[in-house]
C-alpha cells in the first residue's frame, strides 16, 4: 500500500473518531433544550460532557492538520469551496467553547440562560452542517480542470447534502441521548431513553434513505458491507435502548457512526473530492497528495504521538466514568 493510501485511511479514522466523540457531545448540547426541564437538569447535561468536550475537538484539529499536510490540494479546494459553511462551523465551535466556560461565571439568570441558548444552537448548527459538507464531498462538487471549486454556496445546498445534514443531526442527537442515559441517574435517565427511541426511529428512516442513495450513486461491494453494518447497528442500538442496556446502546450507536463514515470514505476512494463536471478533474489520493518524503516524516510522527493521545484521552474518560444526577449538584451552583 502506498503512503498516500495509508494517509487516506488515517484521515478517515480521524474524522470517524471526531464524529464518534464530538457526535455525542453535540447531541447533549441539543438535549439542553429538548430534554432538560429546568436549569438544574441543564447543568447535569452540561456536566456529563464538561470534562471531555474540549478533548473531543482535538480530533477535528488533527484531521484538519493531517489533511493540510498529507493532501494540500484537497485541503485548498475543500476550504476555499466550502469557505462559508466551514466558517460558520468554526464560529459555532468558538462560541460553544466560550459558552461552556462563561455560563457559570455570573449568577444572573439572563446571563446563564443566554449562554445555554448559545450551547444549543452552536451544537445543532455544526451537527447539521458537517453532514451537508460530507454529503457534498461524497456526491461530488463543481471542480474545474485546475482543481478549483467553481460553484456557489447554493450549489452545496442540494437535496442529497441536505439529507446528509438531517442524518448527522438526528444521529448525533440519538447518540447524545443514549450517552445521557448512560451517564445520568434518576428521572432524566428514563426520559433520555424514551427520547432516544423517538429520535432513533427517525434517524433510522433518514439514514437508510441516505446510505442507499450513496450506495446507488457511488458505492461498491465494500461500501455495501459498511451500509449493512451501519443499519444493523442502529437497529440493534434501538433494541438495546428499549431494554435499558445503555452501555450497549451507546456502543452500537457509535458503531453506526463508524460504519456510516467508513461507507462514505469507501465510496470516495481513490478520489478525495470528486468533480461533478468531469471525472478526470476529480482530486484523488495521487494528484492531491504531498511528496513521499513528507508523508514518510508524517507517518513516523503519527506513530509516536497517536498512542500517547489515545492513552491520555482514554484515561480522562475512565476518571470521569461515574453517573451523575441532580442530587450531585448543589442548588446554588445551577443558578
Amino acid at each position: 500500500m502506498e503512503l498516500h493510501d495509508v494517509w487516506f485511511v488515517l484521515i478517515a479514522v480521524l474524522w470517524t473518531g471526531y464524529f464518534f466523540l464530538e457526535g455525542f457531545d453535540f447531541g447533549v448540547g441539543i438535549l439542553t433544550k429538548l430534554l432538560a426541564r429546568d436549569r438544574l437538569e441543564k447543568r447535569v447535561l452540561i456536566n456529563t460532557i464538561g470534562p471531555v468536550w474540549d478533548g473531543n475537538e482535538v480530533w477535528l484539529l488533527t484531521a484538519g492538520g493531517a489533511t493540510f499536510a498529507a493532501f494540500p490540494e484537497w485541503y485548498a479546494t475543500l476550504f476555499s469551496g466550502f469557505y462559508l459553511p466551514l466558517l460558520v462551523i468554526l464560529v459555532c465551535l468558538i462560541v460553544r467553547g466560550v459558552a461552556f466556560e462563561y455560563r457559570a461565571k455570573r449568577p444572573e439568570e439572563k446571563w446563564q440562560r443566554n449562554w445555554e441558548t448559545a450551547i444549543f444552537w452552536t451544537s445543532l448548527i455544526p451537527a447539521f452542517l458537517w453532514g451537508v459538507a460530507f454529503g457534498n464531498i461524497a456526491h461530488g462538487v463543481k471542480i474545474d480542470r485546475n482543481f478549483e471549486y467553481v460553484g456557489t454556496v447554493w450549489d452545496l445546498l442540494n437535496p442529497y447534502a441536505l439529507l446528509g445534514g438531517l442524518v448527522t443531526l438526528t444521529l448525533f442527537t440519538f447518540h447524545g441521548s443514549v450517552f445521557t442515559a448512560l451517564k445520568t441517574v434518576g428521572d432524566i435517565r428514563v426520559r433520555a431513553r424514551k427520547l432516544a427511541t423517538k429520535v432513533g426511529v427517525l434517524t433510522a428512516a433518514l439514514a437508510l434513505v441516505f446510505l442507499v442513495w450513496t450506495q446507488v450513486d457511488s458505492g461498491d461491494g465494500k461500501s455495501l458491507v459498511a451500509l449493512v453494518v451501519a443499519v444493523a447497528a442502529l437497529v440493534a442500538a434501538l433494541g438495546a435502548n428499549l431494554r435499558g442496556r445503555e452501555g450497549w446502546a451507546f456502543a452500537l450507536s457509535g458503531v453506526t457512526i463508524v460504519a456510516a463514515v467508513a461507507m462514505l470514505f469507501l465510496s470516495l476512494f481513490p478520489n478525495v473530492m470528486p468533480s461533478s463536471l468531469n471525472g478526470e478533474w476529480s482530486l484523488t489520493v495521487t494528484n492531491a497528495s504531498s511528496s513521499p518524503y513528507t508523508l514518510k516524516i508524517m507517518t513516523w510522527l503519527a506513530a509516536i504521538a497517536t498512542p500517547l493521545v489515545l492513552l491520555y484521552q482514554g484515561w480522562t474518560y475512565w476518571v470521569f466514568r461515574k453517573r451523575i444526577g441532580t442530587q450531585h449538584i448543589a442548588t446554588e451552583a445551577a443558578h
